[in-house]
């Protein structure tokens, strides 16, 4: 059997997928609210409505990330600031990078 195939991959991958508790943004504290709502108003306009939705609101990568809301607000304030429109790359060169680093990383965000 050949394990390095893509497609075997990807199959494991789904099998043992990590799971991580998470805090719904119907549950957080004000540190948490603030952290997600504070990095959420750096993005374009396009990405208000999340692909993959959490429970209680928000996105499934965000929430990933709620039990430390100050990792949560850096990490993704990060990315919304390598977003902004003011930089010389135009949004289209953004998201093919952004998609390029996320077929890298087989990852579906």
């Amino acid at each position: 059997m050949d394990y390095t195939s893509p497609s075997l991959l990807l199959l494991l991958e789904e099998l043992i997928m990590t799971w991580i508790r998470t805090i719904p943004l119907t549950e957080a504290d004000p540190a948490l609210r603030e952290a997600m709502e504070s990095q959420k108003s750096l993005y374009p306009n396009e990405y208000a409505v999340p692909i993959h939705p959490a429970e209680g609101g928000g996105s499934q990568i965000v929430a990933s990330h709620s039990l430390i809301p100050q990792a949560l607000y850096h990490a993704f304030s990060t990315f919304g600031a390598l977003m902004a429109a003011d930089l010389p790359l135009s949004r289209r060169q953004h998201e093919m990078i952004t998609t390029l680093v996320s077929v890298t990383n087989r990852c579906v965000y």
